[in-house]
């Protein structure tokens, strides 16, 4: 069910459906209407139009004969994404050190330290959710809307195959080891550092989602 409180309810409806569709809920080759997800969401059908209109123009649904079906990611998208993420994110990190501020920094570790709880508890979709935080964060500290524009909607889009790879083997604690590391190399400043670390993680993070979900 939607809650009406904050965001507008075309919105809302919006990130209920991608959020299920990212997540597997809706699998891909799934046929779904505006009347089941209206019923499901409890909407009428205009702000379910109106954000299918919106997922079928960023590809994650598509219309077919049979009836609207969902296209989800496949495993060439995720190549490219992370293709996009190797390249950009090293730098917009190194942007964020020199303009972080100290109430980002102190959020940044309070987000490690939640990570380092769930990690123990073995909850790897809290570990998941708070790294969205994180990476988001730093994107909302480089000073770029267009950069932050880019990687925070494809970080997002990478949910399912990030808590696929936090599941596997002992990734979750060795991501939060690199936060960690990016963490202390942002509040140095220090730039090559910061630039590097990035690069190191998001390469495991490819590198163990390759092992174990894409191949």
């Amino acid at each position: 069910m939607i809650d009406y409180k904050n965001l507008s309810l075309a919105n809302q409806v919006y990130d209920a459906i991608e959020q299920n569709i990212l997540n597997g809920v809706y699998a891909s080759g799934e046929i779904i209407s505006e009347s089941k997800l209206s019923e499901e969401l409890g909407v009428s059908r205009t702000p379910v139009r109106e954000a299918m209109a919106r997922l079928e123009n960023e590809r994650l649904i598509g219309i077919t004969p049979s009836g609207t079906v969902v296209l989800g990611i496949t495993d060439r998208d995720v190549r490219d994404m992370f293709e996009v993420k190797l390249h950009l994110e090293p730098i917009v990190s190194v942007m964020a050190s020199q303009n972080i501020s100290q109430e980002a920094l102190a959020k940044l570790k309070d987000i490690i330290d939640q990570q380092e709880f769930y990690a123990s508890k073995h909850n790897t979709e809290r570990i998941r959710n708070l790294d969205t935080e994180f990476h988001d964060l730093i994107y909302s500290e480089c000073g770029s809307p267009v950069f932050q524009s880019i990687l925070s909607p494809i970080h997002h889009k990478l949910l399912k195959y990030r808590k696929a790879s936090l599941e596997k083997s002992d990734r979750s604690y060795h991501s939060v080891e690199e936060h960690m590391a990016i963490y202390e190399a942002l509040k140095a400043k220090d730039r090559m550092q910061v630039e590097m670390l990035m690069l190191e993680h998001i390469r495991h993070a490819y590198e163990n989602i390759k092992k174990g979900v894409t191949e």
